[in-house]
């Protein structure tokens, strides 16, 4: 593969250079505005810095064409039009990856991780289907680095391809790229090892009605004798929410104020299968609050941990809430307000970042509805915005 940089007056120059050199199949990576000559800082031109690529294999058939007379466009608009055809232009041959080729996706991809992902004016040009796929990532606020892995296994994918996938196989590509990096990580709703589960998280992300519905899934699906323990004794409401959910799903509920009272519900409910905790959301910035569930709940006990977080948050308060929560053990993600927010991409960075699964994600108010277990796959259908 060729690569060569261009500097040229205009992109119609440069465009006039790439085609003289690279011919039609060249493809253009990046593109920027810079400044050239000047004295003293002063006087400075200003050029289009064109880099360029060019498969040195693809012998492609020339195909005579009968020129057409016709009306010759306006000069911008013929600018425009050059520029089209020699991104359309990339259809390189390959029959099979070869050493030679592996060693060219390898050059390519090693010029593109030099280059910022997702701002204008340096981005790299991909060709235009994974351009697609860039700006999905970029809506889904996906984290940049996690963006620059993908499209950059997708951009060899395309190579290996021959260049003439259609825009739905990309587009299971990156589903399936997506997937996989979140491979080996353990995912999904209750398992039922654990005897106790206990939700955390900040106030307002919907922990009670979260766990009210894990409790109907529980017990009208699994056919569990399930428990509720609240320790949400700041808030009077928190306690009349969860008491009317626990007499519509006919299970017990125990208050604990102390530690002392947490273990003595636990010997109330020695014979059910599942004890559900609730905690009281209180805010996330105040270290005592985390320090206080310790006083409270005894997590030596056999218990697993969800930490519960609104996919409306911003994805730099999400890590604050999980930093702040870090010195209790956190098994597991829960997502909630999927259906107030069209942007998922939190959800991958999260996992990719903490290394911990998810266990549901919520998408409304109703109860046992509105929640879902989850799996890589979902997460990637989520993003990318397939049912």
């Amino acid at each position: 593969m060729k690569v060569k940089k261009y500097t040229a007056p205009n992109m119609a120059e440069a465009m006039k250079q790439i085609r003289a050199e690279l011919g039609s199949d060249a493809v253009i990576l990046n593109s920027k505005e810079v400044q050239t000559g000047g004295f003293l800082g002063f006087f400075k031109k200003r050029s289009i810095e064109v880099i360029a690529a060019v498969d040195q294999q693809s012998k492609r058939q020339q195909i005579p064409t009968i020129k057409q007379k016709q009306v010759k466009p306006p000069e911008v608009e013929q600018n425009k039009l050059k520029e089209k055809q020699i991104l359309q232009n990339i259809n390189p041959v390959v029959q099979k990856p070869s050493g030679e080729l592996i060693k060219e996706i390898n050059e390519l991809k090693s010029i593109l991780k030099k280059m910022p992902v997702g701002h204008a004016g340096t981005a790299p040009a991909y060709p235009a289907p994974i351009q697609i796929m860039q700006q999905l990532l970029l809506d889904q606020e996906v984290d940049l680095i996690i963006q620059e892995s993908i499209l950059n296994g997708l951009l060899e994918k395309w190579y290996v391809d021959g260049a003439n996938a259609s825009i739905d196989e990309v587009y299971s590509w990156l589903e399936n790229d997506i997937t996989k990096k979140m491979k080996d990580i353990p995912f999904g709703g209750i398992s039922f090892s654990k005897k106790y589960i206990n939700v955390v998280g900040p106030t307002g992300v919907g922990k009670t009605t979260t766990l009210a519905k894990i409790a109907a899934d529980c017990v009208i699906t699994h056919k569990k004798k399930v428990a509720f323990i609240t320790t949400d004794t700041y808030r009077i409401a928190a306690i009349d929410q969860l008491k009317t959910y626990a007499k519509i799903l006919n299970v017990p509920m125990e208050v604990c104020y102390t530690i002392d009272d947490f273990r003595k519900a636990t010997q109330t409910f020695i014979n059910y299968d599942l004890i559900l905790i609730d905690t009281a959301g209180r805010n996330f910035r105040n270290k005592q609050y985390v320090e206080d569930l310790k006083q409270v709940i005894d997590f030596d006990n056999d218990i697993e941990t969800y930490l519960v977080l609104s996919l409306t948050a911003k994805q730099r308060d999400m890590e604050d809430i999980y930093n702040q929560f870090s010195i209790i053990e956190i098994d597991k993600f829960i997502f909630t307000k999927a259906d107030e927010t069209s942007s998922y991409g939190a959800m991958l960075n999260m996992v990719n970042k903490y290394s911990k699964g998810v266990a549901y994600m919520t998408n409304g108010q109703n109860v046992p509805d509105d929640m879902l277990a989850m799996n890589p796959n979902i997460i990637a259908k989520t993003i990318i915005g397939v049912e």
